[in-house]
């Protein structure tokens, strides 16, 4: 073969590499969801107050790839791919590292958005879990995990590594929501019950000591009462908002179980209830509800006054769509992560006062110094 032919089809095999690339980038490359256009909420011409962020369905909407693996797509038209949510429930946030419960996988998947990285937990050995639901930080990042098949709660630093069993021998009949005091002294543990027993209660926990010190309500319609609780979350002012999925409210009592008020009915309007499931607190004290029937989560403030509605119902995985939304949680800088078991996602929002690129899990974060405290 002569030195022509030869730089010939070089240069041949170049224009052809050259055109596919143009080729993919202008019409086959996969569309990303952030390049549409985003929900806001409320929508204009209202004032923004949230706008719809991005959604994570697995690790390699996270983690980090190298240049070759992004000119390879655009070669091939390749998909990411990574380790998806199997069946997703519980939610908790500790400076951009998000912790999210998978029942189907009986794990933690743990999406480390400043890091780029991702790991999971609580797999084998250790600290095993059967059945993971409700999930909790506390201020140190220490993460409390509700297994409702063992009837106990597994604890872990924030790098996943174990900890202690809680509550092991509590007598607990089916725990769900799980929530600790900043400090990590406290621990409050939703027994949701059943229509056959009368364990429809808070149960509360010295963790340093591992005791069960007392519980809060029993069975019934009543103030202080419950039926079929489903969540705990601390507010700011130290009290405790308990989602009484049942009796389609929320309750409230101060952190010894004296009652103190309540807000929300059944109903199809807005500031009602008919499928609440889990409840989170943002930094001005505000109250999150997730409805799985509405397809949403409601924002009241601690008197229970409804301010927003986020998110709706669809068949249809959109930004702001759900079928089965469950798990809630908010971050220091105030984002929201929201889980869909059904979609099997994590959908987050940025608050209008945060700049797109401050708070923890800012996309365009720089990377934590080596060595320096997760999260």
């Amino acid at each position: 073969m002569s030195m022509k032919s030869l730089v010939s089809r070089k240069g041949l095999l170049a224009a052809v590499q050259i055109a596919a690339v143009l080729m993919v980038a202008a019409c086959g490359a996969p569309v990303k969801r952030e390049d549409a256009q985003l929900p806001v909420f409320p929508p204009p011409p209202d004032e923004p107050r949230f706008y719809f962020e991005r959604s994570i369905y697995s690790t390699a909407d996270v983690t980090k790839e190298g240049k070759s693996s992004d000119m390879k797509r655009m070669l091939t038209g390749e998909v990411e791919s990574g380790d998806g949510m199997t069946k997703p429930y519980g939610v908790a946030v500790y400076h951009g590292r998000v912790f999210v419960t998978d029942s189907g996988a009986r794990s933690v998947i743990a999406f480390d958005i400043p890091q780029q990285r991702t790991f999971r937990f609580g797999e084998s050995g250790d600290g095993a879990l059967g059945m993971p639901l409700g999930i909790d930080t506390d201020g140190k990042g220490n993460v409390y995990v509700v297994d409702a098949a063992a009837k106990q709660v597994q604890m872990y630093d924030k790098d996943g590594k174990f900890v202690k069993t809680l509550a092991a021998g509590s007598r607990l009949s089916r725990p769900s929501g799980i929530a600790v005091d900043n400090e990590g002294a406290r621990m409050y543990v939703v027994d949701t019950g059943a229509v056959t027993n009368e364990k429809h209660r808070v149960m509360v926990f010295d963790v340093a000591e591992n005791k069960h010190l007392f519980d809060i309500g029993k069975r019934g319609t009543g103030e202080g009462q419950f039926n079929l609780p489903r969540d705990v979350t601390i507010g700011t002012d130290g009290l405790l908002y308990v989602v009484d999925g049942g009796n389609f409210r929320v309750q409230v009592f101060k952190p010894d179980g004296t009652f103190v008020r309540v807000f929300g009915s059944i109903g199809r309007q807005s500031g009602q209830f008919s499928r609440p499931k889990e409840a989170a607190i943002d930094p001005d004290g505000n109250v999150y509800i997730v409805d799985a029937a509405f397809g949403n989560f409601q924002i009241f403030n601690t008197s229970g006054q409804l301010l927003l509605a986020v998110g709706s119902r669809s068949e249809q995985d959109k930004p702001a769509k759900y079928m089965l939304p469950s798990g809630i949680a908010i971050d220091g800088d105030g984002r929201i992560y929201m889980v869909d078991q059904f979609f099997q996602k994590l959908d987050i929002y940025r608050p209008a006062k945060l700049d797109p690129n401050g708070g923890f899990a800012a996309k365009k974060a720089a990377p934590a110094a080596k060595g320096a405290a997760g999260g």
